[in-house]
């Protein structure tokens, strides 16, 4: 196996140029499980996790930022999740860049960008290029990325709400892959944004509910119940050896709500 090392981005896009199809590796968390099962034998490997540029947060989120930097971090609903993401030594190693180029749908970063539609810049020795996550995630462990791209950093919008949370259920309460995970967003203007996890193909908005609760300056139970309804409704889940394809619709439905409630404390 050959390996580079890189520390600069510089070198990292030229060694990458120079092997479009080379492996990247940041913090390993999911690349060195598909190597210990035997999935996957790479044979070229970039390991970026020396690349000063990759862990700036100034406005950005470097793809080489750490969960245990973001659990830290100012944006509540992502240190939330943040804190969820398997034992310390994990959260040391693994990066939210890795979490969105694994793209599962259980990626536990996902729902809080998806909420707030950020963006993905993605970095070649051919120039830049942002995609919105719904442009980059294209479906279960799928994404954009080219051959000779790496993903550079997460792009926030300028306007992000104070009131947002995360919440997310499994089989028990630490180290574990979620059965159904949330995070809600309410902008003071009333503007509510619902992002599902691990109930479909990739991380879902929930357009409906968003647009009755967003509507509502004071949610009544009536309309919460509504709201609870309308993301059971929207969500896709499958059966699969972590849960029902009907506790997951349940489930969402109830966290969804359970967030926004918190929202509007």
């Amino acid at each position: 196996m050959e390996i580079d090392r890189p520390t600069d981005l510089a070198t990292a896009l030229e060694a990458l140029r120079q092997a479009p199809d080379a492996t990247l590796l940041a913090g390993g968390t999911d690349l060195m499980v598909e190597i210990n099962f035997g999935h996957r034998r790479p044979e070229h490997v970039i390991a970026l996790r020396r690349v000063n540029e990759l862990q700036e947060v100034d406005g950005t989120i470097g793809a080489g930022v750490t969960w245990a930097r973001l659990e830290e971090g100012p944006h509540r609903a992502l240190a939330q999740a943040a804190r969820t993401v398997g034992s310390p030594q994990i959260r040391a190693a693994g990066t939210i860049g890795g979490n969105l180029g694994t793209a599962s749908p259980a990626g536990d970063g996902l729902p809080f960008l998806v909420a707030l539609d950020a963006e993905i810049e993605l970095r070649s020795a051919a120039g830049s290029r942002r995609l919105r996550w719904d442009e980059f995630l294209t479906g279960p462990k799928l994404t954009a990325l080219q051959p000779g791209e790496l993903i550079h950093s997460v792009v926030l919008p300028e306007e992000i709400p104070a009131r947002q949370e995360f919440g997310k259920v499994g089989v028990r309460n630490a180290m574990v892959i979620s059965a159904v995970m949330a995070c809600v967003v309410r902008y003071e203007d009333g503007r509510t944004r619902v992002a599902v996890g691990s109930a479909g193909p990739t991380t879902l908005r929930m357009g409906r509910a968003e647009e009755m609760i967003s509507a509502e300056a004071d949610p009544s139970a009536a309309a919460l119940s509504e709201f609870q309804r309308l993301v059971s409704e929207e969500v896709r889940p499958i059966t699969d050896h972590r849960s029902t394809e009907s506790y997951r619709r349940h489930a969402a439905g109830v966290i969804a709500r359970r967030l926004l409630e918190r929202c509007l404390r």
